[in-house]
Formats: structure tokens, C-alpha cells, sequence
């Protein structure tokens, strides 16, 4: 009896800390029970099944990196390569989280995998540690949290979105503390977390006006000069980074027209551009949308879950407004301005598409304000769970979007020749820091000799897992390769079998290093 009673008395003191901890385990369980349902085990994940192609360029650079310091091929797109060093388009600062895991536990293709599951573990027990919802506010966000399969999708997968998730998670936790009792360290420490937001994600900048407001508000002319310096300083920092590590992508990754055209014709065509680009990308926006709730179409999916988190925070805001609660005013406005923000910067410079993705990261974070919020009964919560359950369960019908990979033998055994035969076949050449010599030129497209256009999709460009640590990849589109072939400077080339650039490659005499499933190998010198 006695020790029963010192541990309820062990475990009312350590209520908080008890609390965090079983609620860290959110993530992993949902992620065991996401796999089981499906008959498998987080184990049984395999990023080479993925059709998602970014992964294999932040996999095999984090790779690089943990096995040379840095990879000695060129990541790029159309043979284009970083000024120095060898990452592709996106920030290396994404990959520092996967890079300290791998110090520490080994790196292995699961490693991205199980490196997300611990950052959001992480992020959620930081959250109730710092934060301290009551039991109706941890109903909700496990609710909520569960609602939204993509925060398991983006655990299993080799995307470093969680990271993204983790840290604005945080960011919102300590804002709350520091609305409560003001404290320099937890300034400092909104700065330092929406400063490598910003690195990672430039839209993230719009995190660091919070920051800026607490520290202008109380310091006002020193809050002023330092908020300015903190912006200019890493807004430098991000626009050195992109021009001096990161490779160009095959078109620009932002589209600055709405900015240049002030520039280019005048204050009045730049206005005028601005409001006809917002008009018809809205009206793109409206029709993805609609047929996210029509048809479960993914982008529109995401569109459709963001604006039911922003319309919430909006209605939230102005509540809060009107009855005075400051504290909740400000965190919800600033909040629903971030989500205002991103949603202006996706009509004016991103493709659909490819920007719709990036409003995941706004969704997961405005899922804990949710929660959050100060509200007699959970019409919110509810509101925004029926509606993540329709996009994200009842209409998630596209496997390239939800389904989570997992091995079968055929693609182990596909790995495992190509492993061999790269293994055998290829030489890293470590005196180029980095260079040609150990890149591989990715196909990206290509037609068949039966006519069959194939894509990223189609193509097995998963089996360039198997290259060797420290070779890079050069994603390249039949139209480059084609008019480009006699001039291009990469060592190796994979290609589609049967198409219009193996018969260049067999023309040129290029040794073939491989051939299976569909995909051909040769080595241009």
C-alpha cells in the first residue's frame, strides 16, 4: 500500500510531465496503427516504393553529407549545379535534423522515418510542457491531430516536412508562454526558431513578425533597429544560401513577374498585374478547390483544409477582439494573417500544384491553435475535423498522394542488383570536390519506341537508390537531353529502355554498365 501510495503521489507531482509524455506518443501510434491496418510495420516502409521523386534527392544528399561531409556529385536539374558544394534547388538547412540523427544513430532508409517520428514526438511533448492544455484542450488536439492522416503520411515518408511541422509547433507554444509572462529567453528563442524557418522555407519569415511585435512593443526604438536587423540578417543569410548552395531548378522556383513589372512598365501596369494575376490564379484556386471536395483531387484537398483552418482563426479572432481578450487576439490574428499571408504569396509566385503542399505546414500548426482556443463547446473542432476527414479519409482515393510505401520483394531484388552492379561498375572519383565525374544523369522523360511517353512517374527512377554514397543526380528532361547529348558533362547516364536517348547513347558507343527493369545504365566516359 505504501508503494502504491508513493507513486500517486510521485505521479501528481509529475502530473505535467506524465501528461507529455503519453501524449508524445501520439505520433508513433498513430503511425503503428496506419501500418497494422494495412498489414505491415513502420519496418516495412520503403522509401524506394515511393512515388514522391524529391525524397531520393534529400535522401542521397543527406547521405553524401554523412558519409564525405558533402556529396561529391553535383544535385541538379538540367546538368545545373550549386556555385559551390553540390545540394539541389531546396535549402541544405532542411536536412540538419535528419544530418544530427545520423551522427548520432546511423543512417539507413529508414532513418528519415524514424528522424520524424521523434521530431513530432518531440514537438507534442514540448508543446504540453510549455503551452499546458487542460484535458478538453488535449481531447481536441488528439482529435484533430487524427484527422489529419497527413501528419502520419509525412512521418513515413522521406520528406522533411515534419521538420517544418515541429518547429512551428514549438514557435506557437512559447508564443503563448511568452504572452502569459514575458521573458527574454523565450523571445530569443522566437527569433532563433522563425529565423531557420525562414532558412528552411522563405515564406516562414511571416513567423518572425510575432517576435518582432513583442520585442517593438516593449523596447520600441531598440525593438525597431534590432526587429530590422533580425529580418535583414536572415533574409541575407537565406538569399546567400539559395545563390551560393543551391542548384537552379528547372524553372524559377518563385515567379517575381508581380514585383518586376514595377520595375519594367510602371507604377500603375505593376498594380494593375498584380490585381489580374490575383484574379485568374483565384479563380484557379477556387476550381482546385472544388474539386478537392468533388473528387478528392489532392491539391484542392489541401486548399480546402487550409481555408477551413483559416476561416476558423479568422471567426476566432474576431471573437476574441470583441470580447477583449487580448492575449488570444494576437496570437489568433497573427496566425490567420501568416495563413493570409502564404495564400497571397501562393497566388502570386507558385504553381498550384507544386504550392499546394506548402499549406500543410500551416494546417499543422493551426491545428494546435484550434485546440487551443478559448470556446464553451467544440464547434470548431468539430468543424474542422469533419472536414479533414472528408478531404483526407472519405475522398483520399490517389495512392501517390496518401498510400504509404512498402517493400515488396520485386523492388528489394531490383535495389539489389543495382546495388551489385553500381557497386561494381562505378568509381567515385574524390579528388573533384565535387564534380561531373560522379554525377548520374536521371531521365526524367522519354518516349519508348512503342510510342509510350514515359515520366518521373512511370520511369523506376527509385532504383537510383541504389548508387553508391557521395554520387549526385542530375534530373534531365528529353528535350534537354536530346538537343543538348553532345555537350553534356556528366559521367553516367540512366536511362528509359527503348527510347529516344538510349539510341543516342548506343550511337555515341557508350558501354552499358546495367540494364534491368526497365531502366538502362551507361557510362558516357
Amino acid at each position: 500500500m505504501n508503494v502504491v501510495k508513493k507513486c500517486l503521489e510521485l505521479a501528481k507531482k509529475h502530473k505535467l510531465v506524465l501528461t507529455a509524455l503519453l501524449f508524445a506518443m501520439l505520433p508513433l501510434i498513430c503511425c503503428i496503427v496506419t501500418c497494422a491496418v494495412q498489414g505491415y510495420g513502420i519496418s516495412d516502409v520503403y522509401l524506394p516504393a515511393s512515388k514522391w521523386n524529391d525524397e531520393m534527392f534529400y535522401y542521397k544528399q543527406a547521405e553524401g553529407v554523412l558519409r564525405f561531409g558533402y556529396p561529391y556529385g553535383y544535385f541538379g536539374f538540367n546538368e545545373s549545379h550549386a556555385e559551390y558544394l553540390s545540394f539541389a534547388a531546396w535549402s541544405p538547412v532542411l536536412l540538419v535534423p535528419w544530418l544530427v540523427f545520423g551522427i548520432i544513430f546511423g543512417w539507413g532508409l529508414l532513418s528519415p522515418i524514424y528522424c520524424n517520428i521523434l521530431l513530432l514526438s518531440l514537438a507534442v511533448f514540448g508543446f504540453v510542457m510549455i503551452a499546458r492544455p487542460s484535458r478538453r484542450q488535449l481531447g481536441l488536439l488528439a482529435f484533430l491531430f487524427i484527422m489529419f492522416p497527413l501528419f502520419t503520411r509525412y512521418m513515413l515518408s522521406g520528406m522533411p516536412e515534419i521538420t517544418c511541422f515541429s518547429l512551428l509547433i514549438l514557435f506557437y507554444a512559447i508564443s503563448r508562454r511568452h504572452m502569459e509572462k514575458e521573458r527574454v529567453w523565450s523571445l530569443v528563442l522566437l527569433f532563433v526558431i522563425s529565423a531557420v524557418l525562414t532558412l528552411m522555407r522563405p515564406y516562414l519569415i511571416l513567423f518572425m513578425l510575432l517576435p518582432m511585435y513583442f520585442w517593438i512593443r516593449k523596447k520600441k526604438r531598440v525593438g525597431l533597429a534590432g526587429s530590422a536587423a533580425c529580418m535583414g540578417v536572415t533574409g541575407a543569410v537565406y538569399f546567400a544560401i539559395k545563390h551560393y548552395l543551391g542548384a537552379e531548378y528547372f524553372a524559377p522556383l518563385f515567379d517575381t513577374k508581380w514585383i518586376t513589372t514595377f520595375f519594367d512598365q510602371g507604377l500603375l501596369a505593376g498594380i494593375k498585374n498584380i490585381f489580374r494575376t490575383l484574379y485568374y490564379a483565384g479563380k484557379s484556386f477556387y476550381g482546385y478547390t472544388v474539386e478537392g471536395f468533388r473528387s478528392g483531387l489532392a491539391a484542392g484537398a489541401f486548399f480546402g483544409g487550409f481555408l477551413a483552418v483559416l476561416s476558423v482563426l479568422v471567426i476566432q479572432t474576431i471573437s476574441d477582439i470583441r470580447k477583449k481578450r487580448t492575449s488570444q487576439a494576437i496570437l489568433n490574428g497573427h496566425l490567420a494573417f501568416c495563413l493570409i499571408g502564404m495564400l497571397g504569396a501562393l497566388l502570386l509566385m507558385y504553381k498550384m500544384e507544386e504550392g499546394s503542399k506548402h499549406m500543410l505546414t500551416f494546417i499543422a500548426v493551426g491545428i494546435f491553435a484550434i485546440a487551443m482556443m478559448e470556446t464553451r463547446y467544440y464547434k470548431k473542432a468539430v468543424f474542422v475535423g469533419v472536414i479533414f476527414a472528408y478531404l483526407f479519409t472519405f475522398k483520399a482515393n490517389t495512392p501517390y498522394d496518401y498510400q504509404v510505401p512498402f517493400a515488396n520483394e520485386e523492388q528489394k531484388e531490383m535495389i539489389a542488383y543495382w546495388e551489385e552492379t553500381f557497386t561494381d561498375q562505378l568509381v567515385l572519383n574524390k579528388s573533384e570536390k565535387p564534380g561531373y565525374d560522379n554525377v548520374i544523369i536521371w531521365t526524367l522523360s522519354d518516349t519508348v519506341t512503342d510510342g509510350q511517353e514515359y515520366t518521373s512517374k512511370a520511369f523506376e527512377w527509385q532504383l537510383l537508390y541504389a548508387l553508391p554514397e557521395g554520387f549526385g543526380i542530375s534530373c534531365c528532361d528529353d528535350y534537354f537531353l536530346l538537343n543538348e547529348f553532345d555537350s553534356l558533362q556528366s559521367r553516367y547516364i540512366a536511362v528509359p529502355t527503348g527510347g529516344g536517348v538510349e539510341k543516342l547513347c548506343l550511337a555515341a558507343g557508350y558501354p552499358q554498365i546495367g540494364e534491368y527493369a526497365g531502366m538502362a545504365v551507361y557510362a558516357r566516359y
